[in-house]
């Protein structure tokens, strides 16, 4: 970032009122200096006019230093199907959101007990609408996914700049550290601030602990469109060194970062702090993750209708029908299927992460 002097924040926004829209516009400028070396273009850049794609500010101050909080409004589980398809046996589970594990998980738990029963060796998830929500939930349903063998393995780590792991953010001593419950915290005999936190590597590695009875599967197919992201691009993320992962729909939004709140007077912002990286490494997906196969989705889909567009593109990848090629829309053939279904009730949600920050050991 260039220095005080020259970037020069009171010459160029003093004049703008109000003062949140004089706010709004640095806090752009500042999330366009970061290009991205693959395109050549910033990394936050937005298809609206001087909003950034990830950062933001707001009124009112932020419970920084807590679980990794979110707003989400909807439905985990929307709709779940066991289909046979051929000699398949598929599970088909559509999650609209990740709201609050202690809210998501006994439906959770429900529905995967009921796929384990059955033993499956293709899951399908439906992701289409899921644009995120609460980070703990969406590693809950990784974790349901994933077999026992996979416990102790890396699922994802955060990834932070050197400034932060080195802790010479020393602004960050002006934060006062709140737990999940927005309260202060004692450290070392006195208010923990921001900058007490681990901010390494090692420190913010997720790893898998089984949950539930599901082992079965092997191959995880997930429908996918411009509104899958954050935590459900993670969620694809974790899934794709340990399993035969395959995208159906069109590219997702892109979100491999995420924040936590810094506040400043009556404002708190949110600029992206750190990168999210699954086990290999990987966190390449700023402009989105491509699908493996093109189909565009209708508009107000009958999810789990083995006759909805996507769906039918899914099993007809599943079944070897269809050859899976980007970008390309395929042609479906016929087949007997035999489905057991039960669907709930959609809402529209609207997902925004935090990082868990947690204290120095």
């Amino acid at each position: 970032m260039p220095g005080y002097s020259n970037f020069n924040p009171r010459e160029k926004y003093g004049n703008i009122k109000p003062e949140l829209s004089a706010f709004k516009n640095e806090l752009f400028d500042i999330s366009q200096l970061k290009l991205n070396p693959v395109t050549g273009k910033p990394f936050e850049i937005s298809s609206q006019n001087s909003v950034p794609k990830y950062s933001y500010l707001q009124i009112g101050r932020s419970n920084s230093g807590g679980t990794r909080a979110g707003f989400i409004n909807g439905e985990a589980v929307l709709a779940k199907r066991i289909i046979e398809s051929d000699d398949k046996l598929i599970a088909y589970i559509a999650l609209g959101s990740f709201p609050s594990l202690i809210s998501a998980q006994s439906k959770l738990d429900q529905v995967f007990k009921e796929m384990a029963t059955a033993k499956p060796k293709y899951l399908i998830l439906d992701l289409r609408s899921n644009g995120g929500g609460y980070v703990e939930t969406a590693e809950y349903v990784a974790n349901l996914i994933a077999p026992s063998a996979l416990n102790g393995k890396i699922m994802y780590s955060e990834q932070f700049n050197q400034t932060l792991q080195s802790g010479k953010a020393t602004i960050l001593r002006h934060q006062p550290y709140l737990d999940e419950n927005g309260k202060t915290v004692i450290y070392n005999g006195r208010l923990a601030t921001l900058a007490d936190v681990d901010y390494t590597e090692n420190g913010n590695t997720y790893k898998f602990n089984k949950k539930g009875t599901l082992e079965s599967i092997q191959n995880v197919y997930i429908i996918v469109s411009g509104q899958t992201a954050s935590a459900s691009e993670l969620l694809i993320s974790c899934l794709k060194p340990y399993f035969n992962v395959k995208l159906i729909g069109v590219k997702t939004y892109g979100k491999p970062v995420g924040f936590f709140g810094v506040n400043i007077d009556q404002y708190s912002f949110y600029l992206s702090s750190f990168l999210i990286k699954n086990a290999q490494g990987w966190s390449d997906y700023f402009n989105g993750m491509e699908p493996d196969l093109n189909v565009v989705g209708s508009a107000n889909p009958i999810l789990g209708d083995p006759g909805e567009i996507c769906l039918k593109s899914t099993l007809s990848a599943i079944s070897g029908k269809i050859q899976l090629i980007p970008k390309k829309t395929a042609s479906i053939s016929k087949r007997n299927i035999v489905v057991q279904s039960s669907v709930f009730s959609a809402q529209d949600n609207v997902g925004m992460i935090e990082n868990r920050l947690r204290l120095k050991h």
